[in-house]
């Protein structure tokens, strides 16, 4: 199962919720406030906390989160950083470290909402129609956020940005943990199963926007893109490295415009 560092999390994190569809979150605070909804919700690949930050002061109506990931040492942070957030007073943290592979054995039962930010991308097909599934069994409304979508749009254009974003979404499809991954096709499959178990799914892009003040987070993404395109293209090496070199230097002398397509997703559940 693929891990990612708490300072990238943190390097993130801005421009994640600078990203994120209020409409979406509103429909869903509408539907939690329904008298005898359940007051308990389950972040998957909670990280850092991150996600459960920002929905803290927008979903008032769930006091008890509990934060589910593989790693230990995530949950801890997640912790100790929403314990300290300003939104936490009468609301309760519970870290769980679990394998998202076992489905059945998700503490979701009994929760009002689950949700994951940037996991969809991650994950099988198979495993996208099996948590459909889960959560329809369970009941409970699902909120999944910042699903990469294939979309890269870097300024000023580069005669190489096709071809790496090409080996780029090839990448994304390779086994994050959890089978063949579905990278830039997880929204749309996603969307497909969770309709195919009766819920009414909505959809909305959520895109990045990076400017000259993401130039670190740019940076990382770059560095990251080169790597994965040298994994999947190892004889466009020389092609790839100056295409990297190129876009550092368009990101040193401020010209750097970065566009990463995401998109949202809510699905609530149908009446039990």
């Amino acid at each position: 199962m693929e891990s990612f560092s708490a300072d990238w999390l943190t390097l993130r994190e801005p421009a994640d919720h600078a990203a994120r569809v209020e409409a979406l979150v509103t429909t869903l605070a509408a539907s939690l406030a329904t008298p005898g909804v359940s007051t308990r919700a389950v972040d998957l690949a909670a990280g850092t906390g991150s996600n459960v930050r920002y929905l803290l002061p927008r979903l008032p109506a769930l006091t008890h989160w509990m934060l589910v990931d593989h790693d230990a040492a995530l949950l801890a942070e997640a912790t100790a950083r929403l314990a300290a957030h300003p939104d936490a007073r009468g609301r309760t943290f519970s870290p769980r470290r679990a394998d998202l592979n076992d489905l059945a054995a998700l503490p979701i039962d009994g929760a009002a909402l689950v949700t994951a930010s940037a996991l969809l991308d991650l994950v099988s097909a198979e495993w996208t129609r099996l948590f459909a599934r889960r959560c329809r069994e369970a009941g409970v409304h699902v909120l999944c956020t910042l699903s990469y979508d294939g979309r890269i749009g870097c300024e000023p254009a580069d005669a190489l940005d096709a071809r790496v974003r090409e080996l780029i979404n090839a990448h994304q499809r390779t086994d994050k943990g959890f089978g063949l991954a579905l990278g830039p096709d997880a929204a749309d499959a996603t969307a497909a199963a969770f309709r195919a178990e009766g819920f009414d799914v909505m959809v909305a892009d959520s895109d990045w926007v990076l400017d000259e003040s993401h130039a670190e987070l740019q940076r990382q993404l770059i560095d990251g893109w080169a790597g994965a395109a040298r994994d999947i293209a190892p004889d466009e090496t020389v092609a790839i490295d100056r295409w990297r070199d190129r876009r550092l230097a368009a990101v040193a002398d401020g010209s750097s415009r970065v566009r990463v397509g995401h998109g949202d997703l809510l699905a609530l559940a149908p009446a039990r």
